[in-house]
């Protein structure tokens, strides 16, 4: 890599350590050139840890904040499973990306309130016999069909909040 601009190089790869790389310092307003070895430049840069970790440190989603991946995929990130048996639920801003399933053998009621926000998505399963319905509470809920229940037992169905208290209802539904 010797006497290389970084734009020459096919690809990039880790410098080894009496690589001269060439940096120009523009702070004062007057370009000059420093040669400097990657071991020196790397010594100099700021390492980031996490205290008493060693090795792999995991990332939560939480700590994604500027939500550019780089064209990478997303792995390791399994939904959050609510669990509820009773015949009434009304949804929650916290159920947000989560899996509600729903296990009863009677009917069962799913309220979409207003307030969850632009870009809610939600994914049901009918684990129990009773169908599963859902209702909007000072929402809007579309499908292309105009379908308004999960088909049948272990149905799934999506629900993605697209504008503000604005819902579209997907997946194995009935009317």
């Amino acid at each position: 890599m010797a006497n290389k601009k970084f734009t020459e190089l096919d690809n990039l790869a880790t410098p080894v350590g009496a690589d001269i790389m060439a940096i120009v310092d523009d702070v004062a307003g007057t370009p000059t050139t420093k040669k400097v070895t990657a071991t020196n430049l790397m010594g100099l840069a700021p390492v980031q840890s996490v205290a008493g970790q060693t090795g792999a440190v995991t990332v939560s989603a939480g700590d994604l904040t500027d939500g550019n991946f780089d064209g990478e995929a997303i792995l390791g990130f399994d939904a959050s499973i609510n669990d509820q048996t009773g015949t009434a639920y009304t949804l929650l801003a916290s159920d947000n990306g989560k899996v509600v399933v729903l296990d009863n053998a009677s009917a069962v009621t799913v309220t979409v309130p207003s307030g969850l926000g632009v870009g809610f998505n939600c994914s049901f399963v009918q684990k129990g016999a009773g169908q599963v319905s859902f209702s909007a509470s000072s929402t809007t809920i579309y499908n292309r069909q105009s379908h308004t229940k999960i088909n049948a037992q272990y149905g799934v169905a999506s629900l993605l909040a697209y504008a503000t208290d604005v819902f579209v209802l997907a997946g194995d539904t009935a009317s």
